[in-house]
């Protein structure tokens, strides 16, 4: 390994994840390129997270209040050396060659101004089904994706130091948007390329409640920054998905009409639920792969209350901009600093 090749400073915001945080230093400690710092940015945790990192001998930070993973990812790069920063977060375990891709990546090409990266398709702790769901879900939008896109996916990215000074910090007010934004920053000035070579096994949510909340809040967040960039990720303009949760919903809301119209009008939810899983059939072709025919069923299940979730997201967010000037600038909201104690 060339001597000179650039210090990586991982940064890792941190709260309340002593069940995975020292898996997730472990997997560091594995990692192929070893021009590595490793700081923990500890968001006062009430658990164990704080003597588990100093066990692990890296520098940790803690600050004064809770304010959040955006935040912290900030608070973490006033202490980093590093010439490239990679953001990881605590309940994500990285493959060992993950740090010296980003590296390559980002030093062969100028005009990448971040690398993203992806899940494995096997949860880092199995705990329920929704988990299973949820892995493979994510991995198989996420690696999908691989190539240029518009966002970042912020539990694991990397980026050189001096582009994170040009483009600025993550917003901290946008704790469950800042990655959308933030990619709406950077590719004014860089690209953003997902690579499938980037991945790391993560502990996903395990109930059905917190997903689906999850889904809700990103989703009717999205709407402002959609408005102004249709071509986002994710955004109408480039994803049939958006016409899949739509199918999903009015699926539901047309299920009376058999008893209140007659039989025959069984034929328009039918159609609307078989439309919603063709407009990402993919999908589900890969999970009846990768996990055969019974849990594909519980998959499709899930699936469809998850779009069901986002498309009353899309309306209800879509109301809030018409209704609230202060939501449609969700995304002009300034960086606010944070304090520390080292």
């Amino acid at each position: 390994m060339d001597e000179r090749r650039p210090l990586v400073s991982v940064i890792v915001p941190n709260y309340n994840y002593a069940r995975t945080l020292g898996l997730c230093l472990e997997a560091l400690e594995r990692q192929t390129y070893p021009h590595i710092e490793v700081i923990v940015v500890d968001d006062r945790s009430t658990d164990e997270s704080v003597e588990i990192a100093h066990r692990h001998g890296v520098r940790v930070v803690v600050t004064d209040t809770n304010i959040g993973a955006p935040a912290a990812r900030n608070l973490g790069v006033g202490y980093a050396r590093g010439e490239v920063l990679f953001f990881l977060d605590s309940d994500l375990a990285l493959a060992e060659d993950v740090v010296e891709h980003a590296v390559d990546l980002l030093t062969a090409d100028p005009s990448i101004g971040v690398v993203c990266g992806t899940y494995d398709p096997e949860p880092l702790i199995a705990d329920s089904m929704v988990e299973r769901y949820r892995s493979l879900q994510l991995h198989y939008w996420i690696s999908g994706d691989e190539g240029d896109i518009t966002t970042i996916y912020s539990a694991l990215f990397a980026m050189r130091a001096e582009v994170f000074r040009e483009v600025g910090p993550l917003n901290p007010a946008l704790r469950h948007s800042e990655n959308a934004e933030y990619g709406h920053r950077v590719t004014q000035r860089y690209r953003i390329v997902l690579d499938n070579r980037i991945i790391g096994r993560h502990d996903h949510d395990d109930r059905l409640s917190v997903v689906l909340s999850k889904f809700f809040h990103r989703a009717r967040l999205h709407i402002p920054l959609y408005l102004r960039r249709p071509d986002f990720n994710g955004g109408p303009a480039n994803s049939s998905r958006g016409w899949g949760s739509l199918a999903a919903l009015f699926a539901v809301l047309t299920a009376p009409l058999p008893a209140l119209l007659g039989p025959l009008w069984l034929v328009a939810p039918i159609a609307l639920l078989l439309g919603s899983i063709a407009s990402d059939l993919g999908m589900y072709r890969f999970v009846l792969r990768y996990a055969g025919l019974p849990f594909t069923l519980y998959f499709a299940a899930v699936h469809f209350l998850v779009n069901v979730t986002v498309a009353v997201a899309v309306f209800a967010g879509a109301a809030q901009c018409v209704l609230s000037s202060r939501f449609r600038r969700t995304y002009d909201i300034p960086a606010r600093s944070a304090s520390v104690e080292v």
